[in-house]
């Protein structure tokens, strides 16, 4: 059974007698959102499509958090005048393009754009709304009188030891405008009296104003591990998945259970931990300038293999994606395999079950998807490269038929992503240049490469110009001589028309240049 209807299962099993559910997640909006965010909306968005399915009312709900501190710089906004902000509430401060609403919503749209395309269309609340319209009061009264419970529990669970003057509440100062400077001193049950300490965090410098003010209705907020069982229970959420640092032995999902079952007495949500989303072998991270954004990579696969991207693996299974390397092609490649195995009529084991039901789950419709032929990608990226090559044509010969006006949309729409790919990411593995006139290479080629290249040559002449044949041939030529080694003769043919060592697959590849051509520069280089 695929891992969402597994999840689903037992959503049900927790909760047999509700039938209406709310999914959250939430963003803060520092900066550009890397793809990597993109892992929590896609699993609970599916979760939420896939409740629904089953007849329950669920809501997906996606918090712009926009009430954070702005507590660092995104690189491309350095030295742009955005310092003096530094500490302020996202949402006080202006949008880098002068058009949108705040700093927050600047990079909220964008990624709220990239969500849509993908097929998830979440209720959007904002977090300083859920403060200013009073939501949030009664736990921020919980933060003020139950700060040295909540600070035992901080200790209790994960070692953490804070001064007898902590409160997880912070004030928005009246002065500079600024909330991640501030400490509360006192409160008497209707005001707090706060400092905006100068050096208080490394990020911000605090003005050093003394105030008291109501810390209710926006004038305040929580600290991230008490704020965010205060979300569970203001936004009634049944399920919330988070990520695998939040869920370590220790973490802010231990303290905020800790806080709902010894303090508030409400609702934990049933959690799905997900593993990091990687590339190159780290988590991604803004504040790292790690990776990719969201918006970067939307741009670089169709909708559908974005979603597939996310979905493929289980949650607690991490994604490893690096758009420069062979992640791509291979995606392409393993969407393509489990949309075969969604249309296949016949038996399927568990994993082509699995297979078709992530196909299925990948699309933006509640249609079913019409079968079509689906080009690879590698082949794909090659013809392209090849001016004298037709891609149409190409691509019927390796079908084996004519192409539909399906079959054609499939192609045009792989073709523009494969070109900003090339253009953008792809290794030199994937880029060729068929050379017009024997490259210098051609000198380097070895008496054994030489012997080889005459007697390719002598075969060719008689073949049916189909690849597989070509490529059969081949191997029996490479079979018949023990000196011979496939990697030493395939190399001798890149080097002939590609000036590579390496290209596509050798039967495929020449079958789709004009035979006379081929036999010529097989005979011009052993001449």
């Amino acid at each position: 059974m695929f891992w969402v209807d597994e999840i689903v299962d037992k959503i049900i099993e927790t909760y047999p007698n509700l039938d209406e559910f709310i999914i959250r997640d939430e963003k803060t909006l520092s900066g550009p959102v890397h793809v990597g965010s993109l892992r929590g909306v896609v699993i609970h968005g599916i979760i939420t499509q896939v409740l629904n399915e089953r007849g329950k009312k669920a809501k997906f709900v996606f918090e712009f958090n926009d009430f954070d501190p702005m507590d660092g710089m995104p690189k491309e906004l350095e030295g742009k005048g955005f310092d003096e902000h530094m500490g302020k509430p996202l949402y006080t401060v202006p949008a880098p393009d002068g058009n949108a609403e705040n700093f927050a919503e600047y990079y909220g749209q964008t990624f709220l754009g990239v969500i849509n395309e993908i097929g998830f269309r979440p209720e959007v609340p904002h977090a300083k709304d859920a403060y200013k319209s009073g939501k949030m009061n009664k736990w921020i009264e919980i933060g003020l009188t139950k700060n040295n419970e909540i600070r035992e529990i901080y200790k209790r669970i994960s070692g953490s030891e804070k001064p007898e003057h902590w409160s997880p509440v912070a004030v928005v100062c009246e002065k500079c405008g600024k909330i991640g400077s501030t400490d509360v001193i006192s409160f008497d049950g209707e005001k707090v009296k706060y400092v905006c300490a100068k050096h208080k965090v490394k990020w911000a410098i605090g003005c050093e104003h003394e105030g008291e003010i109501s810390p209710y209705n926006g004038n305040a907020k929580l600290t991230w591990k008490v704020e965010w069982p205060a979300k569970w229970d203001v936004y009634n959420v049944t399920i919330e998945g988070s990520g695998k640092d939040h869920n370590a032995a220790g973490g802010s999902h231990n303290i905020g259970e800790a806080i709902c079952k010894e303090i508030s007495h409400t609702n934990i949500p049933f959690n799905v931990p997900y593993e990091f989303f990687l590339i190159g072998g780290k988590k991604m991270s803004a504040s790292k300038g790690l990776g990719q954004s969201a918006r970067d990579i939307a741009n670089l696969v169709p909708p559908e293999i974005l979603r597939y991207l996310m979905i493929a693996k289980k949650p607690n299974q991490p994604i490893e994606f690096d758009p420069e390397g062979d992640t791509i092609p291979r995606l392409f490649d393993q969407h393509d395999s489990a949309a075969k195995w969604y249309f296949e009529k016949g038996e399927k084991d568990v994993m082509q079950t699995d297979l078709a039901r992530s196909f299925e789950l990948c699309q933006l419709s509640d249609k079913k998807p019409t079968e079509r032929y689906l080009p690879r990608f590698s082949q794909l990226v090659f013809i392209m490269q090849i001016p004298r090559l037709d891609v149409y044509e190409e691509m019927a010969k390796i079908k084996g038929s004519e192409l539909s006006d399906a079959d054609k949309e499939e192609i045009d729409l792989r073709m523009k992503y494969a070109k900003i790919w090339l253009e953008s990411f792809a290794p030199d593995k994937y880029k060729y240049e068929l050379q017009d006139a024997l490259p210098e290479m051609a000198k380097e080629l070895t008496d054994l490469q030489k012997q080889f290249i005459k007697a390719l040559s002598d075969k060719l002449e008689s073949v049916e110009w189909d690849g597989e044949l070509i490529h059969g041939n081949i191997h029996e030529i490479v079979k018949g001589n023990e000196d011979y080694t496939p990697k030493d003769c395939f190399q001798a043919v890149y080097k002939l028309f590609l000036a590579k060592e390496y290209g596509p697959q050798v039967g495929w590849f020449l079958s789709a240049l004009d035979k006379d051509f081929v036999i010529n520069r097989l005979q011009e280089a052993v001449k």
